[in-house]
């Protein structure tokens, strides 16, 4: 059974760090693709950061240059380093991954089937 589970959520001051934490278990990571994704009150889940089998990573728009998907393959975690962070990142932050091929570049909240629980970022001005 997969199982992921998330920590290293917080209340922090806007302009301050933040890094997540994803424990992964149950499957090889080697053949999943592995994303962030955020949650705000109101509003549907979409992709932060994204990380591929072999390691390429993408990031939202929004996100990019503040936040960086990295893994550490030894631990099965993923992390989501968050620097400079704003009052709109403030939502719940939730680790999701997907059995995929080497070409897969999946995006879509919808293409993910394994799905943490979330942890709370809220970020106060």
């Amino acid at each position: 059974e997969v199982e992921l589970l998330e920590s290293g959520g917080g209340s922090v001051q806007a302009g301050e760090s933040l890094r997540l934490s994803c424990t992964a278990s149950g499957y090889t990571r080697s053949a999943y693709c592995m994303a962030w994704f955020r949650q705000a009150p109101g509003m549907e889940r979409k992709g932060v950061a994204f990380i591929a089998r072999g390691g390429d990573r993408d990031y939202a728009d929004a996100v990019r240059g503040r936040f960086t998907i990295s893994q550490d393959s030894a631990k099965g975690t993923l992390y989501l380093q968050m620097n400079s962070l704003k009052p709109e990142d403030t939502a719940i932050y939730y680790c999701a991954g997907v059995e995929c091929e080497d070409w897969s570049r999946p995006r879509a909240t919808y293409a993910y089937t394994d799905w943490g629980q979330g942890t709370q970022v809220t970020v106060s001005s």
